[in-house]
């Protein structure tokens, strides 16, 4: 397929006396799809977020003193930064014509350079040097310096309009809609290369998907029987809203926190914010516009309600924070989040807590917990050369599948014990020796897990496998049949 650059019918590049300008490129937002200011910031204040003043002690002095003190302090790997193939392709085949590429950013200069150094076809990089914020006029002034008799450049941003006025050949990157409305306004350009879908993106960071989780709130309000008691599934519903709205948050807290890592794995590279394909400045409002907007719904709910979520957020974030590599401690950590769901939906609907199904909780969630562990160091030791996987070595496989069909074989039992010590019991339930089908149907589903996982064909989430798995799925709906037959009582013919 032919360069945009060599598709453009308005420039005399067959004639041989024509000389190609130099290609000027931004870096932020154009050659890689990130923004270093944000990159830098969220590197050095991830794990220390009070260092925040000393950021705002550093951006009184400008944006150019901030970068500098970044640049200099935050532990960034930029070769991990994702970059645009689209951009990188024309570049090389204007360099292949022979032309100058020089990167222009508003970056500090030490980090611009560490990034070129990425791309030989990079010749020259002029940057922000602590002094002056290289962006927009200060740019163009440099530019019109440099190149007296013209360049082309490829930005994404309003603030290089005044750039691409004065530029002979404009190539817009990664831009908003109205920002590419506005360089169309200034001549047609060059090439046009389109950002992806903000809001696809977003929706991507945000794993609704995950919801399904949070289901969970419900199962005591169907245990005690309580579905057709309106406070209850009111109060339980403002709950499992709050929560899925809290844990959406929580997801893009936590890709934000894990990004660097994201950016070394297999499949999480493709993650929103890792991809570049959301930036993180999105990641930020949408992590902290969720958590308010959850807690307030919350509040409808009643303070045990809030008190909760809180619990599941001091969780969540003590597990991304601290928890997630320390071996055993990460599942069991995992398993009681989800267990926590159980007891906010207790306490939302005024349901007896039940320490049989809390327990059977614990071991089922570990279990499938494990079994995440085991498709990441299966996948890792694929090649046989041991490795560390998140605290675990890829020699634990074993010890992970072991103490992960333990777990599973326990939550059975516990869930039997359950059965006979309060379900049979339960004065709302015509029926109850129908729940005897549970535990088979609770061991093919889980055992299925654990059978796709020890092919190699499980993805990182077991509970998105199952929500997806037909087989699984079915035998979910016959489980529901069957609890609607235990409570209704067969039907008389």
């Amino acid at each position: 397929m032919a360069s945009p650059l060599q598709s453009t019918p308005a420039r005399p590049e067959q004639d041989s006396q024509y000389k190609l300008p130099p290609l000027v490129i931004d870096l932020d937002g154009t050659l890689l799809r990130a923004d270093f200011l944000w990159e830098t910031a969220l590197s050095w204040l991830r794990f220390a977020p009070w260092r925040i003043f000393a950021v705002l002690y550093w951006l009184a002095f400008g944006r150019a003193r901030l970068k500098a003190e970044l640049a200099r302090r935050a532990e960034l790997d930029v070769s991990l930064l994702p970059v645009n193939e689209d951009m990188a392709a024309l570049a090389i085949t204007a360099k292949h014509a022979g032309r100058e590429i020089l990167l222009a950013t508003a970056a500090d200069e030490a980090l611009a350079a560490r990034v070129a150094a990425r791309f030989p076809f990079i010749d020259r990089v002029i940057a922000s040097n602590g002094v002056t914020n290289l962006k927009g006029a200060a740019k163009l002034m440099a530019l019109q310096v440099l190149f007296p008799q013209g360049f082309d450049y490829a930005g994404d941003s309003r603030a290089d309009l005044p750039i691409w006025r004065a530029a002979e050949g404009v190539i817009v990157v990664n831009a908003a809609p109205s920002t590419l409305r506005a360089a169309r306004a200034l001549g047609e350009p060059l090439a046009v290369l389109p950002r992806p879908g903000r809001l696809r993106a977003a929706v991507k960071l945000l794993r609704p998907h995950q919801w399904v989780k949070n289901a969970l709130i419900f199962v005591p309000l169907v245990l005690a029987g309580m579905m057709l008691d309106g406070a209850a599934v009111r109060s339980a519903t403002l709950a499992f809203v709050s929560l899925c709205i809290v844990a959406s948050a929580t997801y893009a807290l936590n890709d934000l926190l894990d990004i660097e890592d994201d950016r070394r794995h297999w499949s999480k590279r493709r993650r929103p914010l890792a991809s570049g394909d959301l930036p993180i400045a999105h990641g930020v409002a949408l992590a902290g516009g969720g958590l308010a907007l959850g807690f307030a719904v919350a509040a409808l709910a009643g303070p045990a309600v809030v008190a909760g979520v809180a619990a599941y957020l001091a969780g969540t974030l003590l597990y991304s924070l601290a928890l997630k590599p320390i071996p055993i401690v990460d599942v069991t950590t995992l398993a009681g989040l989800f267990t926590l769901r159980l007891a906010i939906g207790c306490i939302a609907a005024g349901a007896p807590m039940s320490p049989w199904l809390l327990t059977f909780s614990m071991f089922l969630f570990v279990s499938l917990s494990l079994a995440k562990r085991h498709t990441e160091i299966a996948r890792a030791g694929g090649d046989g050369v041991k490795k560390k996987v998140r605290g675990y070595s890829t020699a634990d496989e074993p010890f992970v599948v072991g103490l992960g069909m333990a777990s599973m074989v326990a939550a059975i039992l516990v869930f039997v014990l359950y059965l006979t010590q309060e379900a049979f019991t339960a004065a709302h339930l015509a029926e109850p020796k129908l729940l005897w089908a549970f535990p088979p149907a609770l061991f093919l589903i889980s055992g299925r897990v654990w059978l796709i996982s020890g092919r190699g064909e499980l993805h990182d989430d077991p509970v998105a496998f199952a929500v997806k798995d037909r087989a699984s799925l079915a035998v979910v709906a016959l489980l529901g049949v069957v609890f609607v037959a235990a409570w209704l009582g067969p039907p008389h013919i």
